[in-house]
């Protein structure tokens, strides 16, 4: 076997048995463990990782099924092998339905029994190889939709990394418009979750009695216009990410009832007393500092140290204006596409007014700025007369303020280029690249005219 190898589980109350069986896979080279009990069989489950699960189906105690079922609970990856006699055949169908991969009758045909555990471990192997993949396309390229290359993100992606594999709770803070869901998406994308549902919720959209019911569901003749059953979002999100945007707006007595879950793991339904088992990782946001609500008495502290087991803090837009260009040049590609419209370039003096503006609405303000510019751009060039009025608005203001104007009247066509070289390198701190662009200069001719005029782009 290569450094892929797969890890087998025997369960079987037989245990002559089960150590013949682990030992003619061990052979060949798969790494087995054996439980010599179903309750053995699920402790071990939940302890440690399997790629694939033999177990019998008849047992004393804790049966085959019961091992399956916690198989497909703790280890939704894990392939599952039912061992089973010829008078069982018909549970053994039972437990196929249940989810089970195939299974074998006793006695087992050793020959059988490598060939079921090959095919088996080959679909293992592929799902591998595809993680493997994806990983080393996030290292190459960060996380998806997370783009920036200023340190303040490079800090934020590599928290990233670190968070989205763990099942930890995740508080995200920042301003409006920073990014939030989008981050609380890539945590999950990125997570073992990630072929689960991912649930957004915006708690400060609903009232408490909705809010209430939109999380953990209701029965019917809870309230007046409850005519039916209804999951929550909870229920909805079992086995993978619910994300509740704007927590800090949650009603205390919501509060009160969303921290029992996080404890407990369980919901109870509005109408019922009937708690419902689920399996959720919760990742928060919030533009408010929670701790202000703390202190005024309208945020429970208890609940805020479980949201915020990790803290994910996204910078302001204006703090990272180096991203600005890079995110310019992904959304115009996302909307050209979406809007069936051919955008060529955008000129410099349209990415200079764009790398001036304060951004108060960050990149979502930056996104919904660019979307405009497509849709009203009959040339193929995103030009000064494309802009929105908020930025046509705010560049003056910045100009200014700044003393521009009046600093370089008088001054020679060489002191302006250098004056607009040095500031435009400032902005993207000191990418050449990036600042080209923004000049609507080639690269060499910047290098050269860096050098030329002795500007520092440190």
């Amino acid at each position: 076997m290569d450094s892929q190898q797969i890890r087998v589980l025997v369960v079987d109350d037989d245990e002559p048995h089960a150590e013949a069986v682990a030992e003619s896979l061990e052979r060949v080279g798969y790494e087995c463990v054996v439980a010599k009990s179903g309750r053995e069989g699920i402790r071990l489950i939940e302890e440690q990782n399997f790629d694939i699960v033999l177990t019998d189906l008849i047992m004393d105690g804790v049966g085959g099924l019961e091992v399956l079922a916690k198989a497909k609970s703790e280890l939704p990856d894990a392939e599952v092998v039912i061992l089973t006699g010829h008078s069982t055949i018909k549970t053994a169908v039972t437990a196929m339905q249940a989810g089970a991969t195939q299974y074998l009758t006793k006695p087992l045909d050793i020959n059988e029994l490598r060939t079921v555990a090959d095919k088996v471990s080959q679909s293992q192997r592929l799902a591998r190889t595809n993680i493997a993949l994806q990983k080393q396309l996030n290292e190459k390229f960060g996380f998806e939709g997370v783009v920036g290359n200023s340190s303040q993100m490079h800090s934020v992606v590599q928290r990233l990394r670190q968070i989205a594999p763990t099942t930890a709770t995740v508080l995200i803070t920042g301003e409006s418009g920073t990014g939030k869901e989008l981050v609380a998406k890539a945590i999950h994308n990125n997570s073992p979750r990630q072929y689960k549902p991912f649930v957004p919720l915006n708690c400060a959209a609903l009232s408490e009695n909705i809010l209430e019911s939109e999380l953990f569901g209701h029965v019917r003749g809870a309230f007046t216009g409850a005519d039916r059953d209804r999951k929550g979002w909870f229920e909805t999100a079992n086995g993978g990410t619910l994300f509740l945007d704007e927590v800090g707006d949650i009603p205390p007595a919501t509060q009160v009832k969303l921290l029992r879950v996080l404890e407990s793991g369980e919901i109870v339904r509005v109408g019922t007393n009937e708690a419902v088992k689920v399996n959720v990782r919760l990742i928060s946001a919030t533009n408010r500092d929670l701790t202000e609500a703390i202190n005024a008495g309208t945020f429970r502290q208890d609940l805020y140290h479980r949201l915020k087991v990790v803290n994910v803090k996204l910078p302001p837009l204006r703090s990272r204006r180096e991203d600005i260009p890079l995110l310019i040049d992904s959304f115009l590609k996302e909307f050209s596409h979406s809007h069936g419209k051919k955008i060529n370039s955008i000129s410099p003096a349209a990415r200079k007014a764009m790398m001036a503006y304060a951004w108060p609405g960050n990149v979502r303000e930056l996104k919904n700025a660019v979307e405009s510019m497509v849709v009203i751009d009959s040339d193929g060039v995103i030009d000064l007369d494309d802009l929105t009025e908020e930025i046509h608005a705010g560049v003056p203001v910045a100009l200014e303020t700044s003393g521009t104007a009046s600093q370089l009247v008088g001054r020679s066509l060489e002191d302006i280029e250098k004056y607009y070289i040095a500031e435009t390198l400032k902005l993207t701190s000191g990418n050449r690249e990036e600042a080209s662009k923004m000049l609507g200069i080639g690269e060499r001719t910047l290098y050269r005219k860096i050098k030329e005029y002795g500007i520092s782009d440190n």
